[in-house]
């Protein structure tokens, strides 16, 4: 029998310049965001859309930890976002009116409750794991919809708004400047902690899941114990995504918690590229500004959105950025 043939690493040169290219690119992107006020009206943007593709991006990038990098297909991811929305109203309308605290209380709430379902829900893979995580989400959908004296059912939950931040000696107003930039800090402190998670040994576990699970559960490793932490921590940053939602809003309603919305994470993590880091949030950028001009246009604008998305998959079937990607490593 013949031994396979080895390959031998890339040049440490070359894995140089794309550390290199990596760490540019970041910062180009940071310098982006934190520049963003002082020309978004030139392109006719404004701050609270630039909230939005922020937060739409960071519960993507949050959802992709488990869809792109341990190949879980969630359409359940809905009922994490609302419950960090749902969580961070329900504190700033009874418990307190510290943003960071609410914000804080909403993630935990979300990330608890995925670590206590996480268990139940890997034990199946492909479409029966997408059949019971949509299970979930709409068992959350129901209970905020019937349990009007506390959620608001239908109406939703309102009474809540943001105030001005107390920090370090410094009052951090939440107008529409001010939250921007709490939604760029919290943006931040999420991608680091996929970043850590996915540059890890764990985060190599989850794509090694990814690509060959029967072969891991072979070597003895406890597969669905490491697939259930990928559940929780995707939820936690997908909750804490919510949060800001509701504070974005001042109100939040059944519709976070809704299938309809999971499926919008899922098409905005696949139109960006699942297998890039930042992918997510170029196709949250996407979507939200397409919706944002279509729905200005016509009542019809999700078929736009579909539109869209069949292009994508047929001509760009590893998203923008991993067609951009592969098109620089040929170029």
């Amino acid at each position: 029998m013949s031994t396979p043939a080895y390959t031998a690493p890339p040049p440490r040169s070359v894995m140089q310049t794309s550390n290199l290219k990596q760490h540019l690119g970041t910062g180009i992107l940071a310098l982006v965001l934190l520049s963003a006020p002082a020309w978004l009206h030139y392109v006719g943007g404004y701050n609270d859309i630039a909230s939005r593709v922020l937060i739409y991006g960071l519960a993507a990038m949050g959802l992709n930890l488990l869809l792109g990098h341990t190949g879980g297909l969630s359409f359940g991811h809905a009922a994490y976002f609302g419950l960090g929305s749902y969580g961070v109203g329900l504190m700033l309308k009874y418990m307190t009116h510290n943003v960071l605290l609410a914000l804080l209380g909403g993630a935990l709430l979300g990330g608890i409750v995925a670590a206590v379902l996480a268990p139940i829900a890997v034990r199946r893979r492909g479409i029966y794991f997408a059949m019971i995580t949509i299970a979930i989400g709409q068992m959350f959908y129901f209970i905020a919809i019937r349990w009007q004296a506390v959620t608001g059912g239908y109406d939703g939950l309102t009474g809540f708004s943001r105030h001005t931040l107390h920090l370090f000696g410094f009052d951090w107003t939440m107008g529409s400047l001010g939250f921007y930039y709490l939604v760029v800090a919290c943006f931040a402190l999420g991608a680091l902690l996929l970043w850590i998670v996915l540059n890890s040994p764990l985060g190599h576990t989850f794509v090694a899941i990814r690509e060959n699970q029967k072969r891991l559960t072979f070597l003895g490793l406890p597969v669905q114990r490491y697939a259930a932490i990928s559940f929780a921590l995707s939820g936690l940053i997908v909750a804490l995504a919510g949060g800001l939602n509701a504070l974005l809003d001042n109100f939040t309603s059944p519709n976070t918690l809704n299938y309809t919305f999971s499926g919008d994470l899922v098409v905005i993590a696949v139109l960006g590229g699942m297998r890039n880091f930042w992918g997510p949030l170029v196709g949250a950028a996407i979507f939200v500004l397409v919706r944002d001009y279509a729905s200005s246009v016509t009542d019809n604008w999700m078929s736009v959105i579909g539109l869209i998305f069949v292009l994508s998959v047929l001509f760009f079937p590893l998203g923008v950025m991993g067609f951009l990607q592969r098109k620089g490593k040929t170029s």
